[in-house]
């Protein structure tokens, strides 16, 4: 998210300042929520702003936002500015190439096109309309300060959650009453509720209590898969919501045997549903609501009034928004799911299965991503080698996801292969600095390649070539005849190992050397030394070392090697677990860098 908010000064005003506002948002749900935050953190801090108008903008912004996000699919821009006047300005381009306006300059936003996110904006703002440039085009909305109502609530457009899913007033001039009073508030306020959820079920369920009995008597959501679209199937099993809890269990039994049969095409409703008579008796109307987001259905929504030949035509607008909404809503969360568990199996692949077992030493480890979502830049590894030798690393790559994933899909087999070939600890590393330089260069060639092939004009962001260092604690392990393990190993540009005696002495075991893929035809070294029985070997990332409390680390003034010093006389597992638990104490909340370490202790 690209973000900035300058504050000025107002014109003949210098006790008073002026609010202007950029934000550069990504085209999802999420989008309209973020803009009403940075804008009312905004406005917060201009003194004497009423805080009805404060509603209305926020209103005002996430009609505009939404509507960008819905009907262009991209990322946004949101500029706003209060201005001298007191007037609160704010505009929404999206990234869309658009067609110039029609020839007479008039363009018709109808409820079925545009939603009524537009139709709020009008009702709020003083002015409003819609720019075309070349690349896209903006929505812009212009609102006059107001002041506070004398009675009631702050703004009529402002519920919170326990409002919007208050019960529906009784009777249709009740309903009428409600739609026009604060219907399109529901629709905001509903839009960031949904935008907030990472489970499609949680979606459908909160659906199901927006609707019931606020809008409906009961409604139902068919989700579906790619599979159940292309078939022609209304979806999987049915969620029902119904007013009356005796009724649900019966009307679901009843749907289930008739979900709903979408018509060809992409067209999200409203459509007629049959009426499950045998439930809830013969009086009633009933629609189906395509879900439908990225050119893509995801569901069906359907919901029912009892008593009533027809819904309302204001109802069954607004509920064709919520729909768009919801849909919206599902996709963000399936994407989410989605690559959730692409990381989930990207992470599987990137670690080893089991941790090998070396006669004469124990180990413990303990590795803690800092995002459950994504791919960490810690790993570590601990393999036989052949000819009586195993071998360790623990290795923290610059960066996470993707990028980092790539480096270690690099590293990691490589290791095993040099190892496993019969090098020793100095040239695997030389060696494995080497490819990651390699690569690194046909990354390059790769990307000004795509920039000839583009005519000179520069590639995005991600298409360039990326800086790809590691640092790697590495070591190989000889269990010796008469107890005890030799350890060789080397550190580049990794947090040193610490060694660990039974009188509690701690030194460091291995000097500092280059990180990987910085320095070409860098020659790296190893050293050696004897764990005998009851020493300790400890690997740690950064993660542990840089673990911060304000502005200290957890290993200034030798923290780490302190807290070692204090395990002497414990098991692997028990150093392993007492560090662990000391690092999570010191910052007080969840650490924020990924946490990777690895003891080893001869027996």
């Amino acid at each position: 998210m690209d973000m900035a908010a300058i504050p000025t000064q107002r014109e003949n005003d210098t006790d008073a300042p002026e609010v202007r506002g950029h934000a550069g948002l990504p085209g999802s749900p999420l989008a309209p929520g973020s803009a009403r935050a940075l804008v009312r953190a905004a406005l917060a801090d201009v003194p004497g702003t009423p805080r009805r108008f404060v509603d209305d903008a926020m209103a005002v912004v996430s009609e505009l936002v939404t509507n960008a996000v819905v009907h262009a699919g991209t990322d946004v821009d949101v500029d706003w500015r209060l201005e001298a006047t007191g007037a609160f300005v704010v505009e929404v381009g999206d990234r869309h190439p658009s067609r110039a306006p029609r020839e007479s300059g008039e363009t018709s936003y109808d409820t079925s096109e545009y939603g009524r996110g537009l139709r709020l904006v009008a009702n709020l703002a003083e002015s409003w309309g819609v720019t075309y440039r070349r690349g896209g085009k903006t929505v812009w909305a212009r609102l006059l300060p107001g002041g506070e109502p004398p009675d009631g609530p702050a703004n009529e457009h402002d519920l919170d959650i326990a409002e919007v899913l208050a019960p529906r007033p009784q009777g249709e001039g009740r309903d009428r009453d409600w739609l026009g009073r604060g219907a399109l508030s529901f629709l905001a306020e509903a839009s960031d509720l949904l935008a907030g959820q990472l489970d499609e079920n949680l979606v459908a369920a909160l659906t199901g209590q927006l609707i019931v009995p606020r809008l409906a008597d009961w409604c139902a959501v068919w989700l579906e898969d790619e599979a159940t679209a292309r078939g022609g199937d209304g979806g999987g099993p049915a969620r029902v919501w119904a007013a009356g809890e005796e009724r649900a269990e019966e009307l679901h039994r009843a749907l289930e045997k008739d979900p709903p049969r979408p018509p060809a095409g992409l067209r999200s409703g409203p459509e007629p549903y049959p009426w499950p008579g045998e439930v809830l008796g013969t009086h009633g109307t009933a629609l189906a609501f395509r879900l439908i987001a990225g050119g893509r259905p995801l569901g069906t929504l359907v919901l029912g009034r009892c008593g009533q030949h027809a819904f309302p035509e204001e109802v069954t607008g607004l509920v064709e928004d919520l729909s768009r909404r919801v849909a919206l809503a599902i996709g963000a969360a399936r994407q989410y799911a989605r690559q959730a568990t692409i990381s989930a199996v990207l992470q599987r692949g990137l670690l080893p299965g089991a941790v090998a077992e070396i006669p004469g030493v124990s180990s413990a480890l303990v590795y803690e991503p800092c995002d459950k979502g994504g791919p960490s830049g810690d790993f570590y590894d601990l393999f036989p080698a052949g000819d009586g030798r195993w071998c360790f690393a623990v290795g923290d790559v610059q960066g996470k996801g993707p990028e980092a994933a790539v480096v270690i899909g690099l590293a990691r087999p490589w290791l095993r292969l040099l190892a496993r070939e019969g090098y020793r600890v100095a040239d695997v590393l030389d060696r494995l600095n080497q490819l990651l330089l390699d690569d690194a260069t046909e990354a390059a060639d790769a990307a000004a390649r795509a920039l000839a092939a583009a005519g000179g004009r520069p590639v995005t962001a991600g298409d360039g070539p990326q800086t790809r260092f590691l640092s790697l604690l590495y070591g190989e392990l000889t269990p010796l005849a008469d107890g005890g393990v030799r350890c060789t190993l080397a550190s580049a540009g990794h947090p040193l190992p610490l060694l660990l005696r039974p009188d509690g002495e701690v030194r460091t075991a291995a000097r500092p050397q280059t990180l990987l893929g910085v320095v070409e035809d860098e020659t790296y070294t190893s050293e050696t030394v004897e764990l005998r029985p009851g020493d300790s070997l400890l690997c740690v990332t950064d993660g542990v070392t840089e673990r911060r409390s304000g502005s200290r680390q957890f290993d200034d003034g030798d923290g780490l090697a302190r807290a070692l010093s204090g395990c002497a006389g414990l098991s692997a597992e028990a150093i392993a677990e007492r560090i662990r638990g000391l690092v999570h104490g010191f910052g007080g909340g969840l650490p924020e860098d990924d946490l990777a370490l690895l003891v080893l202790q001869a027996g």
